[in-house]
């Protein structure tokens, strides 16, 4: 039960982020429809082309945003399903360590001195 809430919370948060980005973001300064200079619009050949409908209003992007997140939820679902127990090694037991105070050897006037240095089994 535990997983199917966990499956469908990731449904609808997945859905949640398509909604959000559906509208179409423009950093472009907007003042109308194109205006030419003082002589007026260019001549027939040159015109923009005629503007084409987008379907921003009608839902299929939603539609599709909200499909998309219940294929994607039921898809992750499935591959996070838990096939059974797994049985593994434990791992080896750390190695045994311990400090002794041994006679080191001084570089800088060739005497010698106790240094405490760290040993393992």
């Amino acid at each position: 039960m535990k997983k199917i809430l966990l499956t469908m919370l990731a449904g609808v948060i997945a859905s949640g982020a398509v909604l959000a980005s559906v509208q179409t973001a423009s950093a472009q300064y907007y003042d109308g429809p194109y205006r030419y200079d003082r002589r007026g619009p260019p001549p027939p050949p040159y015109r923009d082309p005629p503007r084409r409908h987008r379907d921003h209003d009608n839902g299929r992007v939603i539609a599709g945003g909200i499909a998309a997140g219940v294929l994607g939820g039921l898809i992750g679902g499935a591959l996070a399903r838990d096939s059974g127990p797994r049985y593994v090694e434990p791992p080896p037991p750390p190695p045994r360590c311990w400090f002794e105070d041994r006679q080191v050897r001084n570089a800088y006037d060739g005497g010698w001195h106790m240094e405490s240095m760290r040993v393992c089994q």
